[in-house]
């Protein structure tokens, strides 16, 4: 994944920003703000959660990162330049993990009945990660 930076806009970079972009881009697939709060805090034990809410609010802002919301309704956090890809939520320990595969193929600006045209599509797969099997 590549680094991402707060230089989309003239935004003032800080230890705490630089903190929780590096959080975002090193996990393995979208988190959580309280993920990121847990994380950030090994780093800087005094950043509040405002704090991490006010950096997400400004980081979605400039693009740098992107909301991801799975059906279970949390909002989760990653890199915006991570590009087309796929996700897989681990049904025993919750955590949700980046894919870059996509196994579906459609043809360009694909018509489905009723008319409906589709231009992109996003799948969550669920099962078992590894680390719990």
């Amino acid at each position: 994944m590549s680094r991402m930076t707060t230089h989309r806009t003239n935004t003032r970079r800080t230890t705490q920003r630089d903190t929780i972009v590096e959080v975002i881009t090193q996990s393995p697939g979208p988190i959580t703000v309280e993920q990121i709060h847990e994380l950030a805090k090994k780093t800087i034990p005094s950043l509040g959660i405002a704090t991490v809410y006010r950096t997400i609010k400004l980081l979605l802002e400039n693009g740098t990162i992107q909301t991801v919301v799975l059906p279970d309704g949390l909002s989760r956090y990653e890199s915006a330049a991570l590009g087309h890809h796929h996700h897989f939520r681990c049904r025993a320990c919750g955590n949700v993990f980046d894919l870059d595969i996509c196994p579906v193929k459609l043809p360009k600006d694909m018509t489905l009945p009723g008319g409906y045209t589709v231009d992109d599509h996003e799948l969550t797969f669920y099962g078992t990660c590894p680390n719990c099997q």
